[in-house]
């Protein structure tokens, strides 16, 4: 099945956007819908990997541990430099991949996928906390609600391709 986008722009925001929230999200809902909807542009190419049905589950598994993981009083604030430079980095590989994909440049979908992922990784973060001091709901609940969030986000945007 060939892959739809018609607005890449927004779709790699929202990717980004993910990225920010739960790191690991992106590139398993980019690889997801390009395991799916197989692209020519990504033969030959170091993206080429993202469209691998088997790259797509262990993604996958990867974010689903880092939504159990994101509850444990041990997990890091995402805005610490490692954890912003790796949702960067999940940004911008799910962005490259969409947009090399549809015959885009890599490199301006990895620049807007990084770019959205860097603003929501201190929105999110900031909001989360804000949401938890003024109504007094505990953390892990408002993470919970934050998963949901994502994965209906991530849902979407693959019913979207």
């Amino acid at each position: 099945m060939k892959l739809k986008i018609s607005e890449p722009f927004w779709q790699v925001v929202g990717l980004g956007a993910l990225a920010g929230m739960r790191s690991a999200s992106a590139p398993a809902i980019a690889s997801h819908i390009l395991s799916h909807h197989q692209s020519k542009q990504l033969d030959d190419s170091p993206l080429e990997f993202m469209q691998s049905k088997n790259v797509a589950l262990a993604l996958k598994v990867l974010a689903v541990g880092e939504l159990i993981g994101d509850k444990l009083p041990s997990a890091p604030d995402r805005i610490k430099k490692r954890s912003v430079g790796f949702r960067m980095l999940s940004g911008a590989l799910a962005g490259a991949s969409v947009y090399k994909a549809i015959g885009g440049k890599a490199a301006m979908g990895a620049l807007i996928g990084g770019a959205s992922a860097l603003a929501s990784t201190f929105g999110s973060f900031y909001l989360r906390k804000g949401v938890v001091k003024t109504t007094r709901i505990m953390d892990p609940l408002v993470g919970a609600i934050e998963d949901a969030l994502v994965i209906g986000s991530s849902v979407e945007l693959a019913n979207a391709a």
